[in-house]
This record gives C-alpha cells, structure tokens and sequence, in this order.
C-alpha cells in the first residue's frame, strides 16, 4: 500500500541551478515561520564552507505541510564531487524535483545526478528555474530535459512527465512560461498531485536503512534513514545488521523531520524519514530490524574514487606554532571519524610511512576535507593529487571524465589547444549566442590543473564542468607546470628590498614581511628550471649617500592561491602545508643539498 499523506522527494540539479533557493522560496511562502527563522539566502546551506562558496556540499532534510501532506524534501550537491551524498539520499525519496536552468539546460552534473534516481525507482519532476533571465529559454531547455531523460532510460515516464517553470528568485512558478506566477503552489500542487507516496508494509517486520550520519557531542552518532516496513519506538530492542555481522541494541530517541528541525515521536511508522539516536558504531548502510526477521537490505553501492592525496602531519620548522592538532595520533582518528559519514572517502596508511592516502571524487571532495580541518586546528602536509589506476583484463587504466567548457567563441581556439594537450578529445561543438559550448572527454590527470590555466587563458569568461565517464586504457604523458619556483635558502622574514629584486623574473606569493624558511617556495620562475635565492636579504647601509641612491621600492601585490590552487599547482616533489591561518607551498627535503642528492638518485634509477 501507498501512504498518502506524506511525499519524500529529493531535489537534484547541477551546480548553481538554483536548488537550495528554490528551497527557500518554499519555506517563505509555506508560512510556517517566523521571519528570524529565515535570516539571509540558502537557509539550508548552514555550514561556514556552504555559505562562504555558495554551494551545497551535504544533503540536508526538512518538511513542509501542504494541503493535510507532509512533504519531506531533500536537498543535495550539485558539484559531481559530492556525488557520494546524491548516492545515498536518493534512497529515502519516492519522487525527484529535476531542476534545470532556463537558459544553460541540463548540464553534466544533471546526467549523474538523473540517473542515480532513475536507478533508484524515483518518479520525476522537470522544473525549468530562472524563466525570469533574460537569456532564458524555457522551451528549449524542457525539451533538453526530456531528452535526456529518454537517453537515460527513462522513456516510459515521458508520456506521463509532468513539468513546472520556476523562478525561485522572483518566488513563482507556473506552466505556461509566457505566463508570470503568483506563488508557488503550481509546483506544490504537482508534487501533492502527481509525484507517489512511499510504498509500505505497516504489518511487516521492521525495516530501515541507515542513508545519512549526524553527530551529537551529548549523544553520539544520529541515524537518519526511512522506514521501510513495520513501526518503531524509543526504547524499543532492535537488531543492527553491520559488515560484521547483526548486533541487538536499542533505540534512545526517535525524531521525524517537522520544518527546518526534528520534533521527537512516540512512534514512526513506514514511510517516514526519521532520526535514531543510541544506537553504538552505527555506519551508512546498515540495517534495522527487529531479532529474527531477516530481512537486511543490500548494503550501499557508491562509485569508487578516482583521485588519492598523502595526508601527513605538518613536519616543517613552524610546525606548532599556528594549530592545536599536529600529531600522526590526531591525524589517524580525524581521518577514521571523517569516514563514519562520508561514504565516497577511503582512506589508507602508507606503507613504511606515518602518512595516509586519502581517496576521493575530486581536488574539491578532499579540498573541502583539508579546508575543514584546518578550522578545526589542524596542521597537515598535502601531497600532489594523483589519479587512482586500475588493472583491468592485465592492462593499465584510468580514469577519464566528460568536460564541458562553456567560453566566448573568440577564445574558443586556445581553449581546444590547452585541453588537446592535456589529452582530452573533442567530442561535440555549440554554439549558444556568443558563446561555444565544448564538450571533450579526457583523463582525470588532464584535469588537475586544468581550471587555473583555463581561467587565466580566457581571462576569467570560461566556465567548466565535469563528470565521471568510466576507465579507459592509459592514454599518453600530460604536460607537467611549465614553470620552475622560487625556493629559498634561509629562514628569515621576507624583506622589501630583495623581493623587489627578485619580482622582474617572477610572480611571487608571499607579501613582505611575510616569515619565511628554508625550502620554502615563495615564487614562481620565469623560467621551467627551479631557482634558490634569498628572499631575506636586506639593503646594505654605507655612510655614503648619493641623490637619487634610495629608489622607491614599488612591488607588485603577491598572487594568492587558494587552496584547490595550490593542491593543483604544485608537483611531485612539493607539498602544501595547511594551519589555520596559512596556506605555504614548500619542498618535500627542505634543504638545497638533499635534494640534490636525491635529484642524482633519481638520475641513478632512471
């Protein structure tokens, strides 16, 4: 049987198509709250990364009443590296709003998110957002949408796809796109009206899959999860079903979603989307049920990383001085806490070493770990990022990935050059007004670096996309940075005078005054080979003065590199060593006679 007083849908999109706006438009207009509930833009969006980036890095869940049903809706990632969170949630919801922009139409992240619901069994919901741009065109873009759902395997729903336009800014939606709306119920009346409440079996034993982790520093890991079968209540004996086998515990407390928080229950039935609390080393992927009943789900399925960096603990000379937590102890149990909920991560000790690989779904999935640790307290070196291969029938592959790159169609020739070195191949060409629409496929290894040099080619203009495709046999050698960097050769603070120096044949990166140490890269080289200088030096002082002898020292403002940057820009034989207040680039041996020695090493082996 189907329960009809409640609706879980998820809500799926590419990056930047206005998701968790539109999630804002529904809690305004649904007067439920208070005007201080709804402080600012993205009320979802909670987390400090959130906010500062404007995008959606972890899924959240709220509800809405709307005409006597209960709507629970999830809102999720947009940016293909958070995919590990689509993966899951789409599991606790029956029906998908599939939000595209009025102007761009579906993008890649669009495909991956469509087709992990469709697999899922959800029923879906074209709504064309943003019809109030000015270079919107609604048509075209549900016309997109449709077929990408036909493509995707979706054809026996498209005679009986329902579809809204939105603008989740202006605060309406309508069906006729020539047509302005009032409010937002033409999309809640669609989701009441035609998207299926869960399927349940309130006789049966229990059921439930646990999807999402929460944490409480008074209680403990939070279960989040929707009941499949049967009924639940606080303390009542359940049995866990691990990886290692079913253990009995019991539940301490039982909340279902009511508006933007958990309001505590009595009893949950099938159908609801609940948080358990008391339940010891629970992990994504359980299942709960009553003792003997037998019924664990399979566990969760998520893709498999593609990219690994070497987390260690910060060894260079400033190590302490800016963080709280620098030992390889704290390191090791941050990294095994981080796992407990984020399923797309895998972390490994390296053998013969105190480092850890960490493996994840891009340079932003493991550069928002390290940007969270760092504001935790912690100090950690960061090695280069390095794709993950695979042997596959005794041949090497990797991994290769779809790259839409959106530019003004002047800039369009340089654009297919840079990425046709890096091995990507051009594989379609549109033209949308004055901009071309590039679609490549290339291996993962092209990609690292790749949105610096891309942004600085088209000056700023180009916008890029891109999505996991699969594993291909190996292609050739991508180009490595094609310029050398300043390293220094004393420990000192960054003086004026030899920065002012030094600036004619390079870029630097650090302001002067700035404390330096030795190994430290403070600059980029005109030139492809890496220099050692002295950024320390100061101007000698003689009694002599001349007019004219004490110039005015002009320096150039140094560039600063982000931390996706700076994890992107360096090579092989560097690091990046995060604190709370710094981000450095350095050399792995420090001192300029070790690597040396290790240069006539590698000289050896080769």
């Amino acid at each position: 049987m189907r329960r009809e007083d409640i609706r879980n849908i998820v809500i799926i999109a590419h990056v930047d198509h206005g998701k968790t706006t539109l999630v804002d438009c529904l809690l305004r207009q649904s007067g439920q709250f208070r005007d201080n509930q709804l402080s600012g833009e993205r009320v979802l969006d909670s987390n400090d990364l959130e906010k500062e980036r404007g995008i959606t890095i972890l899924s959240k869940n709220i509800s809405i009443p709307y005409r006597g049903v209960k709507i629970n809706i999830i809102d999720t990632p947009g940016h293909a590296d958070f995919g590990g969170e689509v993966e899951r949630v789409v599991q606790m919801a029956d029906g998908a709003l599939v939000l595209v922009d009025a102007a761009e139409g579906p993008m890649p992240q669009t495909r991956f998110v469509l087709e992990k619901a469709l697999e899922a069994g959800v029923k879906p919901i074209v709504v064309v957002n943003k019809v109030d741009r000015p270079d919107g065109r609604p048509a075209e873009a549900l016309d997109e949408a449709l077929e990408l759902l036909a493509d995707l395997g979706g054809e026996e729903q498209l005679d009986d796809v329902r579809y809204v336009y939105t603008s989740a800014k202006e605060g309406f939606a309508t069906l006729d796109p020539t047509q302005r709306g009032e409010d937002m119920r033409p999309l809640l009346d669609l989701v009441v009206d035609s998207l299926p409440g869960p399927e349940v079996d309130p006789d049966a034993p229990l059921q439930m899959m646990v999807t999402t982790l929460d944490w409480s520093e008074y209680v403990g890991r939070i279960a989040v999860g929707r009941i499949r079968a049967g009924n639940m209540t606080p303390n009542q004996t359940i049995e866990l079903h691990q990886q290692k086998g079913p253990t009995a515990q019991k539940i301490a407390g039982l909340y279902t979603f009511d508006m933007l928080g958990r309001a505590s229950t009595e009893l949950a039935t099938a159908g609801d989307i609940v948080a358990v609390e008391g339940l010891a080393d629970v992990e994504i992927g359980d299942t709960i049920s009553v003792a003997g009943a037998n019924n664990a789900l399979p566990r969760l399925k998520v893709d498999e990383p593609t990219l690994e960096m070497v987390f260690s603990v910060n060894t260079s000379p400033f190590v302490g001085r800016e963080g709280k937590y620098v030992t390889t102890r704290q390191l090791k149990a941050r990294l095994m806490k981080e796992l407990e909920r984020n399923v797309a991560l895998r972390v490994e000790m390296v053998e013969g070493t105190e480092a850890y690989a960490v493996r994840g779904r891009g340079v932003l999935h493991l550069a928002i770990l390290v940007e969270t640790m760092r504001r935790e307290g912690f100090e950690l070196s960061v090695g280069k990022p390095r794709v993950v291969f695979k042997t596959i029938d005794g041949k090497q592959h990797e991994p290769f990935e779809v790259l839409n790159v959106e530019v003004p169609t002047e800039n369009m020739g340089p654009v297919m050059e840079l990425v046709g070195l890096r091995r990507g191949q051009l594989e379609e060409m549109q033209q949308r007004n004055e901009y071309s629409v590039l679609r490549f496929l290339i291996p993962a290894r092209g990609l690292i670096g790749l949105r610096t040099r891309l942004l600085n080619m088209t000056r700023g203009t180009a916008i890029m996309h891109n999505r996991f495709y699969g594993y291909q046999p190996v292609e050739g050698d991508v180009p490595a940075r094609s310029n050398g960097v300043l390293i220094s050769m004393v420990a000192g603070k960054a003086m004026p005078f030899a920065m002012f120096t030094l600036q004619d044949r390079s870029d630097l990166f650090v302001p002067p005054g700035a404390e330096i140490y030795e190994g430290m890269i403070v600059g980029e080289n005109a030139r492809e080979s890496d220099m050692t200088v002295n950024p320390c030096r100061e101007k000698k002082l003689t009694n002599m003065r001349a007019s004219g002898s004490d110039e005015n020292v002009i320096l150039k403002p140094p560039r600063e590199l982000s931390l996706e940057a700076a994890l992107e820009y360096i090579e092989a034989d560097e690091l990046v060593e995060v604190t709370p207040t710094k981000i450095r680039l350095r050399k792995i041996m420090l001192k300029e006679s070790e690597r040396r020695r290790g240069g006539r090493r590698m000289a050896g082996v080769r």
